[in-house]
């Protein structure tokens, strides 16, 4: 029997087989680094996911779990979506009394991604990347999954702001794949204008391009999936009508170390606060609908059986 908390790590919204490798390889990680932590992982929001999230709470169960820690993979709220992390983890758990759950909020702009998305950034950029004139004549372009919710995006704006400074790049903008504005081609636009409106020095301008200036599209999500294939579609697009802009696309966080340390301190966070299971729920400053961080779900606040 299981005694020490279970780590269910939540992925959103996608099919993709690619996404569901790189959470399989996170959970691999996790459990060589952690076996003493029992743990799965599985996606919410994607019907017929190759790894859904329902049989990821099976698994757990089956090792004799009964309290689940949740940690989703979001680096931004959702807004308003059909099912919420607390809503697909109440549903997974109905099927087994006893077991409790607490969510964990958005992992965020952590420090430790941060610097992943940095290395990300060198990768595209090249060997060169750390030379402060290579990143002074850089910007980059934040691309965050899009939501309904001003207060969700807003988060991405946050992000891209913690990721310029200091950092010597020119600048960070933001766009968005769906649902918000600015959309990627307008981003880019904007990249544009701002690169030709103060070009460096010893740059040269010609028909409102910055020669030698170069945008690097960095996505702000963890996995590859449909929203990393519309956003590469949408940066191509606008690179073919650009000719004269260097457009250089950047690949997500993956299974990356960094991720791997704030999973597990969110973890022990929540191991730490054994209130949470007692269903306290933390404080919420976003408006009523988003998930609250540390909610307490069971199969008998599901309307499951008790």
């Amino acid at each position: 029997m299981t005694i020490r908390p279970a780590l269910l790590i939540a992925g959103h919204g996608t099919r993709h087989e690619g996404a569901a490798d790189a959470l399989r390889t996170l959970v691999r990680v996790l459990g060589e680094r952690h076996p003493e932590v029992p743990v799965a992982g599985g996606f919410f929001g994607a019907p017929a996911s190759p790894l859904p999230l329902s049989g990821a709470v099976d698994a757990l169960v089956a090792q004799g779990a009964t309290r689940l820690v949740v940690v989703p993979l979001l680096m931004a709220p959702t807004g308003p979506i059909r099912e919420t992390l607390p809503e697909a983890v109440a549903r997974a758990v109905a099927a087994h009394p006893g077991v409790r759950a607490v969510c964990e909020p958005e992992l965020g702009p952590d420090p430790r991604l941060l610097a992943a998305l940095e290395r990300r950034l060198d990768e595209a950029l090249g060997g060169g990347a750390r030379r402060p004139e290579d990143r002074d004549r850089t910007t980059v372009l934040l691309v965050g999954r899009g939501a309904a919710d001003p207060h969700a995006n807003a988060e991405v704006v946050r992000a891209a702001r913690l990721l310029w400074e200091g950092r010597g790049f020119a600048g960070v903008e933001t766009a968005f794949v769906t649902l918000a504005a600015p959309d990627v081609p307008a981003g880019l636009d904007r990249c544009r204008v701002l690169a030709a409106a103060a070009p460096q020095q010893g740059q040269r301008q010609r028909q409102g391009q910055v020669q030698g200036h170069r945008i690097v599209v960095l996505p702000y999500f963890f996995f590859a999936g449909d929203l990393l294939e519309r956003l590469r579609m949408q940066t191509e697009g606008w690179a073919a009508a650009h000719p004269g802009a260097e457009v250089l696309g950047a690949e997500p966080i993956g299974a990356a170390a960094e991720l791997a340390e704030v999973v597990v301190a969110r973890y022990r966070a929540a191991v730490a606060d054994g209130a949470a299971f007692a269903g306290r729920a933390a404080e919420d400053a976003r408006p009523a609908g988003d998930a609250l961080p540390g909610t307490a779900l069971s199969a008998a606040s599901a309307g499951g059986p008790a």
